[in-house]
């Protein structure tokens, strides 16, 4: 049975969500429907992308992956479908696949062809649930688009470097449910500038010159749990996606607060690592 996921800006008050679900269920009785998420920042193309990024690939071969961000049709916002890593994804050129597609090319991409056949104001519930039912009928990219080569990119998915090759500036690209900061810097990214040279990591007005693999390691497990005093820390971790992360350590949003709130960090802000003596070349 084919598997169509959701991912949208659309939250849960609404009713577009529930009418996706009713559209896809009238075309398909016969489809299992997951909710990857519905909590997307309204119109947050870098937001939606990591999320996809690191859902999708849990998923079985095949599955169709049905993104409704920034989906009003456009000159300049068109619709497309792409076949990649054997997944079908359908959504906007705007951007929401490119950080999939640096990884992995895509098997092939068409843009969707099929809007003079249908009258829509909502593309999301007519045309998105009309291809993924296309696709999921075992149908092919080619009867509902064109065939193209490129994806309009999104801004700031590589982080810079500077000629001298001693510094990162990266860019926040997500804030998660707990407040850390997710940044754009890639652990195979760091480490290929790094070179093993020390390094200093800054964002806003903190320093931090140690990156651990997982939140545990900041604990000092030789002193009794009562001298700890690590919770409410700040740490900088790789996460389990492989990306540059800012945390505080067990925060939590309506308590102690997060990251991005203590240190004042949101979607786009920069944080930069910088290579070689410690404080040598500060941002």
């Amino acid at each position: 049975m084919a598997i169509i996921t959701l991912t949208t800006d659309f939250g849960e008050k609404d009713h577009f969500a529930g009418a996706i679900k009713g559209a896809i269920y009238s075309e398909l009785e016969q489809i299992n429907i997951v909710d990857i998420s519905h909590s997307i920042s309204p119109f947050n193309i870098s937001e939606a992308a990591y999320i996809i990024q690191n859902a999708y690939s849990s998923f079985p071969k095949g599955t169709i992956h049905l993104i409704g961000i920034d989906s009003e049709l456009s000159p300049e916002n068109k619709h497309i479908a792409v076949k990649l890593d054997d997944h079908y994804f359908i959504c906007a050129n705007n951007g929401i696949m490119s950080m999939i597609c640096a990884e992995i090319a895509p098997e092939k991409i068409v843009e969707i062809n099929i809007h003079d056949r249908v009258e829509t104001n909502f593309p999301v519930l007519d045309i998105f649930v009309k291809v993924a039912c296309h696709i999921a009928r075992g149908g092919t990219l080619d009867v509902i688009g064109k065939v193209i080569n490129t994806i309009k990119p999104i801004k700031n998915l590589v982080p810079f470097v500077n000629d001298e090759y001693n510094q990162i500036i990266g860019t926040v690209i997500y804030i998660d449910n707990y407040g850390n900061v997710v940044t754009n810097i890639k652990r195979n990214f760091f480490e290929t500038v790094q070179k093993n040279r020390p390094y200093e990591v800054f964002a806003r007005n903190k320093r931090f010159n140690k990156i651990y693999n997982k939140f545990s390691d900041l604990i000092d497990f030789t002193k009794e749990e009562s001298k700890r005093d690590v919770e409410g820390k700040g740490l900088v971790v790789f996460n389990s996606s492989g990306y540059l992360e800012i945390a505080i350590y067990k925060s939590n949003l309506t308590t102690v607060g997060g990251a991005s709130t203590l240190m004042g960090l949101k979607t786009m802000d920069t944080v930069t690592v910088n290579f070689g003596s410690p404080s040598s070349n500060l941002p």
